[in-house]
């Protein structure tokens, strides 16, 4: 009986062996999992509104009491990111002073006024030549002239437009301009609204 006894619990002691090597394996066989991190991330898109006008010399060659068109059409390229607020796209032309939008500097000075210096985008707003006599949203009042107003929706949120400036210097109506080199700066500038 003790043989009997004796071998039973080598049995058992095998059988428990087993038993603890198995589970022990199984452990060590599972995955560990730890905590969680987390990150937070931001990213910032800003809103942006540019202006670009190739060439930036126009040249005319002035008529005495006629038009005269520039040497080439300005190229304009207006890009822009805007926010879910914007509905508008307004681009101005406008000179410093309704008066003088081109003087020769002299003492006393001799000017070209907007009234004679015409603009015409015929992408944009005004498709024949008109002078620059508005008082546009940018600029001198009676100096400026609205060359597009683009609407903005979900689908043109971010985007960009090229227009192409013809500009003209009417004299009809000062035939006894001096002769002389008349300068002046045309300012082009985009608002969002």
């Amino acid at each position: 009986m003790q043989k009997l006894f004796s071998f039973r619990r080598s049995a058992l002691i095998v059988v428990l062996t087993a038993i603890v090597c198995s589970a022990s394996s199984a452990a060590f066989g599972q995955s560990v999992t730890s905590t969680a991190a987390s990150v937070t991330l931001t990213a910032t898109l800003l809103e942006s509104l540019t202006v670009t006008a190739t060439p930036n010399l126009v040249t005319f060659n002035l008529n005495s009491g006629a038009a005269a068109t520039g040497s080439t059409p300005v190229v304009i390229g207006t890009a822009w990111i805007l926010g879910p607020g914007r509905s508008t796209v307004v681009l101005d032309g406008y000179f410093s002073s309704a008066s003088a939008a081109l003087t020769d500097g002299g003492s006393p000075a001799n000017n070209i006024p907007t009234s004679e210096v015409l603009g015409q985008v015929t992408t944009g707003t005004p498709t024949s030549f008109t002078a620059f006599t508005q008082t546009a949203a940018l600029g001198q009042a009676g100096a400026g002239l609205t060359l597009f107003s683009q609407s903005i929706t979900a689908a043109n949120r971010a985007s960009l437009r090229t227009d192409n400036l013809n500009l003209k210097i009417d004299l009809t109506s000062q035939p006894q301009l001096p002769s002389g080199l008349y300068t002046g700066t045309l300012t082009l500038q985009a608002q969002a609204n």
